[in-house]
């Protein structure tokens, strides 16, 4: 009776952290650059139950009685990587990375902390000082690891490879960098990864398209579809302890009684 108490448990703890997740990515349906995230669950190791100190059998023997699983615990949560769909903005410096790949932006923290972070949000602009940055302010970089300045008074055009024109002289190339294993990278957050240790860059087949975003890779309807079938999951496990909670009660109060 108790083991149903615990198993149903279990499984609302992993319904909440899916539900989590699915809910974050709802939220994020709009931002540029956001990548959804997901998550697995996993078996708790089948146990051996065995009985002990029974007269029956042997006071010195030991009985097996069977297998149990305690149920089930939160596995991993991952990032889905998967290309999001491209909207047109005719804004020149906003880009959209088309292939597999991370823009350079040199990110410094709230200590003073400077670094550099990766991300797919390309949603830039040049700042007072003729710097190329992101919305928060941070610095895009080029292929030497410098920030990219350009004189506001001209216009840019950008081409696939990431090279920056003005007046037919190309005068910047920005960085795209690709990771060998996706599983070295962390979200940091603002729409940022860095690397974790063992973590091993690669060249980017990514093109750079001038004029585009890339949107959130949140399939709406998919995550709405998954919320609901997860809130039926949680509502049965949810009934499974009330079930149990009574039949307990019973036990304790009436059956006990006589």
């Amino acid at each position: 009776m108790v083991k149903g108490l615990y198993t149903a448990y279990t499984g609302m703890v992993n319904e909440q952290n899916r539900m989590d997740i699915m809910t974050n990515n709802l939220a994020n349906a709009s931002t540029v650059g956001y990548k959804k995230e997901g998550s697995t669950s996993q078996s708790f190791n089948d146990v051996l139950t065995v009985k002990i100190k029974d007269q029956s059998v042997g006071m010195r023997n030991v009985q097996k009685i069977g297998i149990k699983n305690p149920g089930v615990k939160i596995g991993e949560n991952y990032t889905d990587y998967t290309q999001g769909s491209f909207r047109i903005t005719d804004n020149t410096y906003d880009l959209a990375l088309a292939g597999d790949g991370f823009f350079a932006i040199e990110f410094t923290n709230k200590a003073g902390e400077t670094d550099t972070k990766y991300t797919r949000a390309g949603q830039f602009t040049l700042n007072k000082d003729g710097y190329l940055v992101t919305e928060e302010g941070d610095y895009v970089l080029d292929t030497q690891n410098r920030r990219i300045h350009l004189n506001t008074l001209l216009d840019s055009k950008i081409t696939d490879d990431g090279t920056i024109y003005q007046n037919d002289q190309a005068v910047a190339r920005i960085q795209v960098t690709d990771f060998e294993d996706y599983d070295y990278l962390e979200k940091y957050g603002e729409t940022y990864y860095q690397p974790i240790e063992g973590a091993k860059t690669t060249t980017a087949d990514a093109q750079v398209k001038s004029g585009y975003l890339e949107m959130a890779n949140v399939q709406i309807v998919s995550e709405m579809v998954n919320l609901i079938s997860i809130t039926r999951a949680y509502e049965s496990n949810q009934k499974v302890v009330q079930t149990i909670d009574g039949t307990l009660d019973v036990a304790a109060n009436q059956i006990g009684k006589l």
